[in-house]
């Protein structure tokens, strides 16, 4: 190996720089290979000043940081860029300029950080030739194939803390108080926040919901003098029989965006039962700072393992977590099925047996 390239795409999240910096170091003390990033996501191999060079000073300080150096991006698929072509927006495939590119760069490995988006496209191009490694990122633990992503502790870590401090203010004013956190399609955030920072109700997307149990819930703590209680709302819950709400809908090129349930579930509270209530969104709050030492170690060791699966010539595979072992999965059975919370486990057999109503 002489000359390795590195991206992060899709959306942000805290450990994407411990990745970077375990790549480089591992690059450079043990393989002796020149490291290159990619700027912007798959964007960086069509942009001008799209690549950069890696070196253990560049990469020093960044352990501790959120977020990536080299930039991340949420569109820039190659394989349908939005272009504009005399005048007039299109949608093209450039996947080839961007093997052409990755040819002109000379390297012998390209290492794609990212969920499962980012990861569809690097098995694309690895389908066209391209030496391809793959390291699982999201905050929403939903890449399937492995136990867990780095990024979900911090973000859970972020929505037990807003919990804990809901829970005094709900405490002094008697108020229902909804935290509304993200997690896609899958409710892991909400359901293993909700345990750990001691919810009464926890809603999520592998659940539909109706108001009725809900407010049972509530009433019963009522009823034994706890005039407070506390909701924890994952961004893409459904009511049974109806459909997940959008503050943003989505086109060709963007996913729509997931957005309000709870506000609606609060509105329901308030119109249908005058219960006083209070919705707390954390966005993209659950996307910044400082990463937790979980996710820095388990960046580190997803990048300094990249290295060698790259050296070993293993191309086409995902990293994963399984058993506290990172092991390698081909890419096309990581992304066969996205994972969700299995509601037959352990982790909700826990809530369900601690009195957690989920809705249903």
């Amino acid at each position: 190996m002489k000359r390795i390239g590195i991206l992060t795409g899709g959306g942000d999240a805290p450990g994407l720089n411990a990745v970077i910096r375990a790549v480089v170091k591992a690059g450079e003390s043990t393989y002796n290979c020149q490291l290159i990033g990619i700027r912007h996501g798959f964007e960086g191999f069509l942009e001008e000043n799209g690549v950069l060079a890696l070196t253990n000073d560049l990469v020093a300080d960044i352990l501790p940081k959120g977020g990536t150096i080299l930039g991340a991006a949420n569109r820039g698929n190659p394989f349908a860029r939005r272009v504009v072509r005399n005048g007039k927006e299109t949608i093209e495939d450039v996947s080839n300029e961007v093997v052409e590119r990755i040819s002109e760069l000379d390297l012998h490995a390209l290492i794609v950080v990212g969920g499962d988006g980012t990861l569809g496209i690097a098995r694309d191009l690895h389908n066209k030739g391209v030496p391809v490694v793959g390291v699982p990122k999201t905050i929403d633990n939903d890449v399937g194939g492995t136990e867990v992503t780095f990024g979900f502790d911090t973000a859970l870590n972020i929505a037990m803390e807003a919990l804990d401090r809901l829970r005094t203010t709900a405490e002094s004013h008697h108020r229902v108080m909804l935290l509304e956190v993200m997690g896609r399609n899958a409710g892991f955030i909400a359901l293993h926040a909700g345990v750990s920072g001691g919810a009464d109700v926890i809603l999520i997307p592998e659940v539909p919901f109706s108001m009725e149990p809900i407010l049972k819930r509530i009433r019963a703590r009522e009823a034994i003098g706890r005039h407070h209680s506390i909701i924890v709302v994952s961004e893409g819950a459904a009511p049974a029989g109806g459909e997940q709400i959008f503050s943003r809908a989505g086109d060709e090129l963007s996913t729509a965006r997931l957005g309000g349930v709870s506000y609606k579930v609060a509105g329901w509270l308030e119109e249908n039962a005058q219960i006083e209530t209070r919705v707390t969104v954390l966005g993209h709050i659950q996307r910044g700072g400082t990463p937790t030492s979980f996710d820095r170690w388990l960046a580190s060791r997803y990048g300094a393992a990249a290295l060698r699966m790259a050296a070993e010539g293993n191309f086409g595979q995902m990293l994963a977590y399984q058993c506290e072992q990172i092991v390698a999965v081909p890419l096309d059975k990581a992304l066969q099925r996205p994972k969700r919370v299995d509601l037959q486990g352990d982790a909700m057999q826990t809530a369900r047996e601690l009195g957690i109503a989920f809705g249903d």
